[in-house]
């Protein structure tokens, strides 16, 4: 168990110690708790620091249960197992990817994201349960250019970090639990990521690289 996201950050960069200080390699976090984890490992790493804003697409019904998710251009990723068409994921996404759209101006104030054409992406998240919001982000890199994509969480359900491997070049975890309820269980502390949190974490990485 973790104490909180700043320790598992720094646990997770010991995980992907090999990738410090190399030319061509960004860390994307995906908000926002993962931003949290993504800034101890770029911090660590001496390397910088971006998000990939994905967002889970909830059931009519169920909100909390993810039917899939969606990219930051605006496409989906459909759970296999939930029964809903590409064409009703998209349909009923139509809200999320405005959420997305406002996080990203919010989060990068205007400002274009880090060309990954060529580059190494390191995908983090404080925790990966169903991958949807990770196999989104993936996705988009992957389209976008990156020539190496490594999914990294400190926990990823044993099934998901399976699957992960089909998808991403590399995925690393500290842990791969078999039994796997919620990304919190694995936390003494999961208190919910603010967007001034975010902001905090990636105005410090600015600074670093000035």
């Amino acid at each position: 168990m973790f104490r909180d996201r700043q320790e598992a950050g720094r646990m997770l960069a010991e995980e992907l110690a090999r990738y410090a200080g190399q030319d061509d390699i960004v860390v994307f976090g995906i908000p926002r708790g993962g931003v949290i984890v993504a800034d101890q490992v770029a911090t660590r790493l001496d390397l910088p620091l971006d998000v990939v804003v994905t967002s889970k697409v909830g059931a009519p019904t169920n909100s909390e249960y993810a039917i899939g998710a969606v990219d930051p251009d605006g496409q989906v990723i459909v759970n296999e197992e939930a029964g809903y068409s590409v064409a009703e994921v998209e349909h009923l996404g139509r809200t999320v990817r405005e959420k997305i759209g406002r996080r990203i101006d919010l989060y990068r104030g205007g400002l274009l994201g880090v060309d990954v054409e060529g580059a190494v992406a390191i995908v983090v998240d404080d925790g990966i349960a169903t991958g949807l919001t990770a196999r989104a982000a993936v996705s988009y890199l992957r389209r976008h250019g990156a020539s190496h994509i490594v999914v990294a969480a400190p926990v990823i359900a044993a099934d998901t970090a399976t699957l992960m491997r089909t998808e991403a070049d590399e995925v690393i975890a500290i842990e791969t639990p078999s039994v796997f309820y919620a990304v919190g269980q694995f936390y003494r502390h999961f208190e919910q990521t603010s967007d001034d949190e975010v902001l905090e974490a990636l105005g410090e990485d600015d600074e670093d690289e000035d």
